[in-house]
């Protein structure tokens, strides 16, 4: 019995172990995140399942007894984002949310959108990944702007300009609600039977 009860008392120290080393390694060093939606098209498919890096930006300590480091105390600054970085963060008008798009514009730069080509103070922009799906104008979507980039802000979009809801319409993201840097693809299907596998392990850029 006695024996029964310890093997028993070391699965649970086990299990507990295993589940607060997640819980770290979710918090400070990787998420996982899935693409939900076609805003980043062609870049990132719908059903792609991605590692997000938390320590690219900076290493935080907890904001809340689940680990969540966004908004938490910044213990070290490890970078900066940078543009044409593919980031994960916390949706402005619902935080509850996650949202992944692309840093287009940095704090201080001038945003503007002119007949869909982006501009940054006064210079177009040169972005191959962009997809475009409809080639009428239309207002917000397809002329924006010009638009000052506060500090501590970033302006991000989607690739797939005319399926992305992205900071043309709800403004900038704040630095402290980056989740992190989206780093490579580790899974990726449309359906059971349809995996992706020249997808998998692929580097996000």
């Amino acid at each position: 019995m006695t024996t029964e009860k310890s093997s028993l008392r070391d699965t649970f120290e086990a299990i507990a172990i295993a589940l607060v080393l997640a819980l770290i390694i979710r918090a400070f060093v990787v998420q996982a995140f899935k693409i939900p939606s076609g805003s980043m098209l062609d870049t990132l498919q719908i059903g792609d399942h991605l590692l997000v890096s938390k320590f690219s930006y900076d290493i935080r300590l907890p904001s809340n007894i689940l680990l969540d480091t966004t908004g938490g105390k910044v213990i070290v600054r490890t970078g900066d984002p940078q543009r044409g970085d593919i980031i994960v963060f916390k949706f402005p008008e619902d935080e509850s949310k996650d949202f992944i798009k692309r840093v287009i514009g940095l704090p201080g730069e001038t945003i503007e959108v002119r007949d869909k080509v982006v501009y940054i103070n006064g210079q177009p922009l040169n972005e191959p990944y962009v997809l475009h799906t409809k080639f009428t104008n239309a207002p917000i979507r397809d002329n924006f702007g010009p638009y000052t980039v506060p500090e501590g802000r970033y302006f991000m979009m989607g690739d797939n300009r005319e399926g992305s809801y992205d900071s043309r319409w709800w403004g900038p993201v704040a630095r402290e609600k980056i989740v992190g840097k989206a780093l490579f693809i580790y899974w990726s299907w449309e359906s059971l039977t349809n995996i992706r596998w020249d997808r998998i392990g692929n580097v996000i850029h």
